[in-house]
């Protein structure tokens, strides 16, 4: 019974992958916490808002085109890509909008949407924000979300300029 009890509530033993950390309800909710973390300049919670090693490993990563076995692409090679420059966008996002103030308007995403069995990719994120003064502008503050059971996290920070 104790055995069951732990299976059950851990998910050991299911064959589906564990929920995603940190995610929001919706791609406003997500957009809404990036904006904070960026006004607060908090470097720990936009990474804690992005996808960790673990999550790309086990719930992304096993769909993507990437981890064919005929692409010859090692897990680490891709991961670490993805991560430099996520971090590198990060620094720069941080650098140009950190500490200002905005208030939320609208998102919509500029590059389409990706979608696998378990999960979509929602690419070219634009954050429609005001200013202080009122105006309105275009921010890209992360570039795209992950969307899986109906749970938002942002899949990367990397941003085309």
């Amino acid at each position: 019974m104790w055995a069951a009890a732990v299976a059950l509530a851990t998910g050991w033993g299911c064959d589906s992958a564990p929920l995603l950390s940190n995610t929001y309800p919706s791609p406003e909710a997500l957009s809404a916490a990036v904006m904070g973390a960026v006004e607060r300049r908090d470097t720990t919670a936009l990474r804690a808002l992005g996808l960790n090693e673990q999550e790309f490993r086990e719930q992304v990563w096993p769909e993507l085109p990437a981890a064919r076995p005929e692409r010859n692409l090692p897990f680490s090679y891709v991961w670490g890509d993805l991560h430099q420059k996520s971090e590198e966008s990060l620094v720069k996002t941080l650098a140009r909008y950190g500490g200002r103030r905005y208030t939320f308007v609208s998102v919509r995403v500029a590059g389409g949407t990706t979608r696998y069995s378990t999960y979509a990719v929602h690419r070219e994120t634009v954050l429609q924000v005001r200013d202080d003064t009122g105006a309105q502008a275009d921010l890209r503050l992360f570039g795209s979300a992950v969307q899986k059971d109906g749970a938002w996290k942002v899949f990367s920070y990397v941003v085309d300029e």
